[in-house]
């Protein structure tokens, strides 16, 4: 389904309206009109966007009529230059995957839910006529395996909401562990035939995330080279088994809405790892998205990345 409906090979475009400073110069020029061009150029059929709440909500919960005209101007680059999108919430009033930005309470607070549920409603309102386009993803990378009972129940009620005004939208849906492939599997039965689940991938983390600030589950200070781990098509074959039976079991697809190298990896290195996840990726026709376009340590668009792309990008 995904890969007919032009949702296969993507890159993410972090730091554009998520993780960032949110000034105007960052909103106007982090992305322009040229990074669509290039993003088509490789072949790629989507983008991913992430957009934290706080460019479309003010602090009472009001909308920010520029902030979604700066989504529906993203939409339409992506339409002009043949590239569909998914509209991925990176962080709620109440929620973030980074505990340094300090949202709190989303998960037990039946106030913050229902302007969850507000918000998607109103961008289902706005862009949910173009399914064929334009895809949503409703909350990135929940972190606690606590969260989940609750997370099954708030994601079915937000996509029950959503569908009034978007029917034929694909969903994606992530659980616990930022997204972890081996969480799926906690994931409720899907709420219909037009949702998808959705999992991340920086594995195996002491090589994607050496030299990390925020990666305390490792060994900052260690170094690897590509051939001093075991990363093998079996190994992420292993990872992923237990998200592909149960997307087999209710018939649904599955995508990898992040996955990718930190910049601290030499680029020949960076480029075996993509090609082992590709393979399998294509084995079991699991759709995905890079992270990211530009930055955030991860760009795959920046210079250090000239001499292996034009390889890098037949792994994508």
């Amino acid at each position: 389904m995904l890969k007919s409906r032009g949702f296969y090979r993507g890159i993410n475009l972090g730091g554009w309206f998520s993780q960032c400073d949110y000034s105007k110069d960052r909103l106007d020029r982090f992305i322009t009109e040229p990074d669509f061009a290039k993003i088509a150029a490789w072949g790629l059929d989507h983008v991913r966007i992430p957009i934290d709440y706080n460019i479309l909500e003010n602090e009472d919960g009001s909308y920010k009529e520029d902030g979604f005209r700066r989504i529906e101007g993203a939409l339409e680059l992506a339409e002009k230059y043949g590239l569909h999108a998914i509209v991925d919430l990176h962080k709620t009033a109440g929620f973030s995957f980074d505990a340094d930005e300090r949202e709190a309470g989303f998960f037990d607070n039946a106030e913050l839910q229902e302007r969850f549920c507000l918000l998607w409603e109103e961008l289902a309102k706005r862009f949910g006529s173009a399914p064929d386009r334009v895809a949503f993803e409703l909350l990135n990378e929940v972190t606690d395996q606590q969260f989940i009972d609750a997370w099954n129940r708030i994601s079915h009620a937000c996509i029950r909401r959503i569908r009034a005004y978007a029917p034929d939208t694909l969903i994606l849906v992530g659980s616990y562990w930022n997204n972890s492939p081996e969480a799926v599997k906690d994931l409720a039965a899907p709420y219909d035939d037009k949702v998808v689940y959705n999992f991340h991938c920086y594995s195996p983390l002491e090589f994607t995330h050496q030299g990390a600030t925020w990666a305390v589950e490792i060994d900052r200070d260690a170094r690897y080279r590509f051939e001093d781990i075991d990363i093998t098509a079996e190994y992420f074959e292993e990872l992923f088994s237990s998200a592909i039976e149960k997307a087999r079991r209710h018939g649904v697809d599955i995508y990898c809405g992040e996955y990718g190298v930190i910049d601290r990896v030499e680029p020949e290195d960076a480029v075996k790892w993509f090609k082992v996840i590709h393979d399998v990726f294509e084995k079991h026709n699991i759709a995905r998205a890079a992270w990211s376009y530009r930055e955030m340590d991860f760009g795959l668009s920046d210079s250090r990345m000239d001499a292996v792309r034009d390889e890098l990008i037949k792994y994508l």
